[in-house]
Formats: C-alpha cells, sequence, structure tokens
C-alpha cells in the first residue's frame, strides 16, 4: 500500500516536471506591488485570451438548458454582438462596472463573456438576494449597467432611475419591458446580430470582474479580481489537474475507456466560485459541456445524467444525497459519470460512502479556496484524497501558506492557526474598504480567517472557522448579515447567530435572541422580519428566545462557541 509521504512524493514529481524550465507550467518570479510573488510564466496576462480560446471548440455543444442547446460558436456569436451593442448603444468601456442580476439562465454565460469583451468588469449579483441585497450590490459597486431577469428586474424596476442603472431584461415580460431605462436583451441582439467589437485592450491589472463576499463586518465586500489574478489561478487548476492525472494513470485510463466527451452539471449558482470558475470557466477552456438546470431537482439530475451522459458531477452534499439515496438512481444508466465532488461546504462520512457504493470508480477530489483566493490555494484528486480524505489537498505551485499565531508568529508544521496565503491569484482587495484592506491584506499575505495547519508532508488541514461563517447546503452564510437584519424588529436587543449541525445539509442557521424589557416577539414575527432582509437560506431555521444577556468575551465579542455549546450540541 503506497504511505501518504509517497503519494506526496509523487504529486511534487508530477509539478517538478510540469513546472520546469521550457515546460508549459514553468515557474518564475515577478515583482508586484513591492512583493515578489511566484508566476506561470507561459500564463495569459489578461483573461480575454483564456476566453477567445473556448472558440477552438467550434460546433461541440457547449450550453444545455431546458431543451435549448448551444454550440461553443452560437455562444460566441451572441456574446459578440451583446460586446458590441454594451459598446455602441450603452458606451460601455474599461473601467465601467456591470452587473448580472439572474438566475442560471444561458444569457448568464452570454452576458458574462459580452462585459469581457467590452473590457469593462463583470459584477455577478446573488441571484437569491432580495430587493435590499440586490440595491446594495448596484449602489456599492456603481454599477452603469445590470442584465437581468425579470424576477430581480421586478423588485427594482421603480428605482432605476435613482440607482443611476441602466437595464437589458432577459425573458422579461412586456410590461417591465416597456418601463424606462430597460431594454430588451431579445431587441439588442436583433440589432447587432452579425457584429464584433474589437478585442480590448486591457492591462492585466485592470479589473475583470467583483464578487460579493462577507465578513464578520456583515456588509458584502467587493472582491477586486484583476485580469492577472484569475488568470494566474485558471494555470494553477490546469496544472493540478495534470499532475493528478499523471498520478493517477489507472482512473484516466478507465476514463478514456469509457469514450464520452466531458460534460458537467451546472446546478450550482454562477455568482459562486464553484459555477463560475470551476464548471463555466474552466469548463469553456476545456471544451466541456455545461448541462443548466433551471432548479434544483434530484430525479430530473439523474435523468440529465444518462440523457446527455454527465461525465462530472460536483454538487453540494445535499444534493448528492438525493440523488443517489433516489431509487430511481439505480434504475437508471449513470455509467458515464467519473468525476465526482461534494462542492460547497464539508463533506459529510455519509457521502463519501455514497459516493463509492454508488458509482464504478469515482475519481474524488477535493480542495479549498476562498473568494478572495479565487479558488486557488490547496486541492488534490485521486489515490491521494482517497488514502487521506480528511486533508484538504496540496498547495499549489504559486501558493505560499502560513498557520499563524494571535501574534501573527508563524507556526511549526502540524500547529492549528489563522492561516495566511501568499498569491498572485489572490484579490487586488475589497472595493472602496480601506479597513477590511489593512486588517486582511498585510505585506503581500492574506488571511483567510480560517483555522487550519500543514503537516511535515505536506498536506493542508482545516479545523475551524475563524469567522464563524455558517455553510448551508454549500451556501456561505455570515453571522454578522443576518445579526444585522434581526434588529429591524423593534423588540429585539442582540442576537448571535451560528451554526447547528444538520445530517441533510451539513450545517443549518440557528440564533439567539435577546428581546428588550417589556417588550414582546415570537420566533415567527422573527423569522419575517429576517426573511424580508435576506434571501431564504440565510434566515434561520432554529431561533431561541432567552432572557439572559449573550455570553461575550470582555472585548464585548459575543461567544458563538458558548451558544453552539448551548443550543446545537454536536450529535
Amino acid at each position: 500500500m503506497t504511505t501518504l509521504a509517497e503519494h506526496k512524493e509523487q504529486y511534487d514529481n508530477a509539478i517538478a516536471e510540469l513546472t520546469k524550465e521550457g515546460a508549459m507550467f514553468e515557474l518564475g518570479v515577478m515583482e508586484h506591488k513591492g512583493h515578489e510573488y511566484t508566476i506561470y510564466k507561459n500564463a495569459p496576462d489578461t483573461m480575454v485570451a483564456h476566453l477567445e480560446s473556448g472558440r477552438a471548440h467550434g460546433d461541440k455543444d457547449f450550453l444545455v438548458y431546458e431543451g435549448e442547446r448551444y454550440t461553443y460558436n452560437e455562444v460566441f456569436a451572441v456574446a459578440d454582438a451583446m460586446a458590441h451593442a454594451l459598446i455602441t448603444d450603452f458606451g460601455i468601456g474599461i473601467g465601467d462596472r456591470v452587473a448580472i442580476a439572474m438566475r442560471n439562465y444561458p444569457e448568464w454565460i452570454m452576458g458574462f463573456l459580452a462585459i469581457a469583451y467590452t473590457g469593462a468588469t463583470a459584477v455577478p449579483l446573488n441571484s437569491w438576494g432580495q430587493r435590499p441585497e440586490l440595491e446594495y450590490g448596484l449602489t456599492d459597486s456603481d454599477a452603469k449597467l445590470v442584465i437581468i431577469d425579470e424576477q430581480r428586474l421586478s423588485y427594482i424596476v421603480d428605482d432605476l432611475a435613482q440607482l443611476g442603472v441602466q437595464a437589458i431584461a432577459v425573458r422579461t415580460n412586456e410590461q417591465l419591458l416597456s418601463q424606462p431605462k430597460v431594454s430588451s436583451w431579445s431587441a439588442l441582439l436583433s440589432q447587432h446580430q452579425g457584429q464584433r467589437p474589437a478585442l480590448p485592450e486591457v492591462s492585466p491589472d485592470d479589473l475583470f470582474m467583483m464578487l460579493y463576499t462577507s465578513g464578520t463586518t456583515g456588509r458584502p465586500k467587493g472582491a477586486m479580481t484583476t485580469h492577472r489574478s484569475l488568470s494566474q489561478a485558471m494555470y494553477s487548476f490546469d496544472v493540478n489537474a495534470y499532475a493528478c492525472s499523471m498520478c493517477n494513470p489507472e482512473a484516466v485510463g478507465r476514463m478514456l475507456e469509457k469514450g464520452y466527451d466531458q460534460a458537467g452539471l451546472l446546478a450550482v449558482p454562477l455568482f459562486h466560485m464553484s459555477g463560475l470558475h470551476a464548471s463555466f470557466l474552466l469548463g469553456l477552456r476545456g471544451g466541456r459541456k455545461l448541462v443548466m438546470m433551471y432548479k434544483w431537482d434530484a430525479e430530473k439530475a439523474i435523468k440529465l445524467i444518462e440523457q446527455e451522459r454527465l461525465t462530472i458531477f460536483s454538487v453540494a452534499p445535499a444534493m448528492l444525497q438525493e440523488v443517489f439515496n433516489s431509487p430511481s438512481f439505480d434504475r437508471t444508466d449513470t455509467s458515464s459519470l467519473f468525476n465526482i465532488g461534494a462542492g460547497g461546504s464539508a463533506t459529510p462520512p455519509k457521502v463519501t460512502e455514497l459516493i463509492s457504493q454508488k458509482v464504478e470508480s469515482p475519481y474524488q477530489g477535493c480542495g479549498w479556496g476562498l473568494t478572495e483566493t479565487n479558488t486557488s490555494i490547496c486541492s488534490f484528486t485521486g489515490k491521494a484524497m482517497e488514502a487521506n480524505p480528511t486533508s484538504a489537498g496540496f498547495v499549489h505551485p504559486i501558493v505560499e501558506l502560513q498557520a499563524r499565531d494571535d501574534e501573527g508568529n508563524v507556526l511549526p508544521a502540524n500547529e492549528a492557526g489563522v492561516l495566511w496565503a501568499k498569491s498572485i491569484a489572490v484579490i487586488d482587495g475589497y472595493w472602496n474598504r480601506p479597513d477590511a484592506n489593512e486588517e486582511d491584506f498585510k505585506d503581500g499575505w492574506f488571511c483567510t480567517g480560517d483555522i487550519g495547519y500543514t503537516d511535515e508532508l505536506g498536506y493542508v488541514y482545516l479545523s475551524d472557522r475563524a469567522k464563524d461563517m455558517v455553510i448551508r447546503g454549500g451556501e456561505n452564510v455570515y453571522p454578522a448579515e443576518v445579526e444585522a437584519a434581526f434588529f429591524h424588529h423593534p423588540a429585539v436587543m442582540e442576537a448571535g447567530v451560528f451554526a447547528v449541525p444538520d445530517e441533510r445539509l451539513g450545517e443549518e442557521v440557528g440564533a439567539a435572541v435577546v428581546l428588550k424589557p417589556g417588550e414582546s416577539a415570537d420566533e415567527g414575527e422573527l423569522r419575517q422580519i429576517v426573511s424580508e432582509q435576506l434571501a431564504r437560506f440565510k434566515v434561520p431555521r432554529y431561533i431561541w428566545i432567552r432572557d439572559d444577556p449573550l455570553p461575550r468575551n470582555p472585548s464585548g465579542k459575543i461567544l458563538k462557541k458558548e451558544l453552539r455549546e448551548t443550543y446545537a450540541p454536536k450529535p
């Protein structure tokens, strides 16, 4: 049996071969903002080159959605026409922010490509959010334009003038299309069909996109991703995939024997890294077919596996459980499945067992990254992951990782601390947030806020989350944001939000609430006030109303660990 040390040695040897002088992924060093970083010397300077590589796949199927089917050529033709419309009709160019606020429609991907071809900055917004979240994202990013679907447009159509935003409406009714500052996607496409603008002359340091992420401060922060940072991250995904393939020749051989083209199910939101980076951007470069679902339905997912011969199935653990536990799964031809992942949250042991039981010779993988690192910190796939499933993987070649104590001292191997990462793939900071930038970015390093360590062999382990984030079925829920929503009820004096273990979703949202003296409110009222402010998945399932003040440390911080132990003991 191969030891953990031997697995790591095999991986290191593969990486050394792939990154040596003259190789495709040759490493180099560059100075950026006064700090030295390891880089892939051959990675394109901008993301435009990465996107252009998708044109090579021509008439292969790219997007499949509810009976609609689009080839790569067809998708790029729409993207070119819409880019031409954005430039000529709306004056969009380098430096502008253009938001996307819609569910997973084909137009999401077409719109994203169009924005890139203008040189503007794409701002994907949470399509699960309510009106306050949508308006905040548009206002904070100072978006000039939003590409938006019917439901999202209905939230803000009366406020477009006040927001200073124009809208391009996708799959929207005629009444909304007739409103001021609203243009029709279909009409624009018809007017600009066959047009293609010149490629934009962007620089590596120009902003390619801005994803919103929350932290302990509660308010979402715009994570500024440059062309260079995401281009380097793309190369990290590729080199890791090549290295893991070199370490798992038997598994790759089995995949090739099946003879299926790569095809994945897109059942996670495109405003998430798992949907945007792993499914869309990497899929485009690799020529994969993406099968998009209108909404999650386990039975329909099973049918799609058979109908579209899906080879890649990476969804939240709860989704995997629904699929594998369905009687339909065993009655359906799912032999095409190969690459299985439970992305978005910690994978319960039950799910890992199900994958092994239900999928023949699965090629399982995992990894760890954040929006701020463009998902690139560590990962592994195949034998090494199967031999050490408690690890999050091996550090990518362009990443340095340190565990530090509360005083900032670097800790030795096997000693857990707050994990700091240094990488050219890290974002350029938060949009208009000097306070958060000063706290999280220091001397070229980024504080991930997660607790973990690296062992003496080089395996990375995560042991806790310093920011008390709740991961509900793969969706990130930030306690401070939910706590703030409670205060919209006049009876609330204080609230503490924390994770409650849940067998199906991994974690549920729980809250302990203290009311003002003499005031009254029940769980239903409190849940309703939160639901009016936030997306449904952020609304606490469990609410405990207590008489005693919330436990706090001397500096006034709520002791979440004590709340969890009181109300949500581990099973």
